[in-house]
């Protein structure tokens, strides 16, 4: 099973058609992120049948060499994003486990971590440049086709915006984790800290028959 027929269906449509005009000419004029290719790794590296737990930012990081396009996510030797930083701080306190300071996070995206964007590009140097322009109903759609997926799925969803598309998981065979965002203006002020939502994930997929997550990146 792959995501071919869900694109397929989405490419004939006419927000869709909208957003490839939109992008064909912001990739041939500006600076974007992440590389055209790299857009859609989220739906590369996990397949359909694949997704246990889904993992929602808001838009790629705009600065050079960062965007991956995988949310929280940077290539192998990029310093890590204060965001990261404070999620590898949580993972660390919620299971004991280690974490190096390699901040790709397509370990995860392997054992079925969807880690989405909610827009998938944007300009460099401009957060959320690309919003308004069919992203969003593009991401409804993604919600709603996992929401279909029958197996147990884990929602992980950090911040106001995460928190705003809970309205698209009806599935009963869900478990929903939210918090405020890792990001260090929301994080310090508390509600991020102590939630421990990599623990209660683990947990939750295994009481369903699933292999837990391995969040560590120390292999």
């Amino acid at each position: 099973m792959t995501w071919d027929l869900f694109f397929k269906e989405e490419t004939k449509k006419p927000y869709a058609e909208s957003l490839r005009l939109f992008l064909n000419r912001e990739y041939a004029e500006k600076t974007i992120f992440p590389p055209r290719k790299d857009m859609f790794k989220a739906f590369d590296l996990t397949p359909p049948e694949n997704v246990k737990v889904v993992i929602i930012g808001q838009d790629p990081y705009h600065e050079l060499g960062q965007a991956m396009g995988l949310s929280f996510s940077v290539p192998k030797g990029c310093p890590l994003p204060p965001s990261l930083v404070n999620i590898y701080k949580e993972i660390q306190s919620d299971l004991s486990v280690p974490m190096k300071n390699n901040g790709d996070l397509s370990y995860l995206a392997k054992q079925g971590v969807m880690l989405l964007n909610a827009l998938l590009s944007v300009r460099q140097g401009e957060a959320l440049s690309h919003k308004d322009q069919g992203y969003e109903i593009f991401l409804e759609h993604v919600l709603d086709y996992i929401d279909h997926l029958n197996q147990p799925i884990v929602f992980i969803l950090w911040g106001s915006y995460a928190r705003s598309l809970k309205g698209h998981i009806r599935n009963s065979n869900r478990l929903i984790l939210e918090s405020v965002h890792p990001s260090p203006l929301s994080a310090n002020r508390g509600g991020f800290f102590g939630t421990k939502p990599f623990s209660k994930c683990n947990a939750y997929l295994e009481k369903n028959g699933l292999t837990p997550i391995q969040w560590s990146n120390v292999f």
